[in-house]
């Protein structure tokens, strides 16, 4: 088991990021991040070879500290953030930071840290963004335009570190059976139906499948919508 390729997977005691911590579990290491170190020490004790990685994520100093021991890192799965959603009209300016704050300067602080890791191991970058990342809707503008600029970053990022040997991919996921989606759909005032939304395991799944396709192969991009009819 020592041998295994290193996964760090944030946002990862609960909703897609636990279980993308579940699909590469049986053949990867995991650091397992997240702010709640009782929930990450429950969840590491699923599986086989699994430690918390305990912080916060918009604290930069504690961020800098908490990667100065990764060496060598084969995944990056960035799965924490936030859904503030409002209209453009009565959002204020501490929404938009908010959403930006988590989704994107974040997100762009730990890639920057542990690119050497990534690079040494010529490792896999793996983004969940939303639907939200492609097209705005109505009432949604604050959450949407971080999304949009985490599209933009991880294009960035894969222009220019695919030469170095390090792949990037973007899951676009539909609503998902999610704590999140149940704020998000109490805030749009209406009823919580899971059965209309995709399984976090389905999203966990493409998340697999891009990181254990063949050296000769790189998704990414992939988007996932919930069938209508099940």
């Amino acid at each position: 088991m020592a041998d295994r390729p290193l996964a760090l997977v944030t946002g990862a005691t609960r909703g897609i990021g636990a279980a993308v911590a579940a699909a590469l579990a049986p053949t990867h290491r995991l650091l397992l991040g997240g702010r709640d170190a009782d929930a990450l020490r429950g969840r590491a004790r699923e599986f086989p070879q699994a430690e918390p990685w305990v912080v916060d994520l918009i604290d930069a100093d504690a961020l800098a500290e908490a990667t100065t021991s990764i060496g060598s890192l084969d995944v990056l799965v960035h799965s924490a953030g936030a859904a503030k959603l409002g209209s453009v009209a009565d959002s204020e300016a501490a929404v938009w930071r908010h959403n930006l704050e988590l989704n994107i300067v974040a997100v762009a602080e730990l890639t920057r840290l542990v690119l050497p890791a990534l690079r040494e191991a010529k490792g896999h970058v793996v983004f969940i963004n939303s639907g939200q990342g492609l097209a705005a809707r109505a009432g949604w503008g604050p959450y949407a335009a971080s999304k949009f600029a985490v599209r933009a970053y991880a294009d960035a990022l894969r222009a220019e570190e695919e030469p170095r040997g390090v792949r990037v991919t973007t899951v676009y996921p539909g609503r998902t059976d999610t704590d999140m989606q149940r704020d998000v759909v109490a805030h749009e005032g209406g009823q919580y139906t899971p059965e209309k939304y995709l399984r976090p395991e389905s999203v966990a799944a493409a998340v697999r499948a891009a990181v254990t396709a063949g050296p000769d192969a790189h998704m990414t991009e992939v988007t996932i919508r919930p069938r209508p009819h099940r």
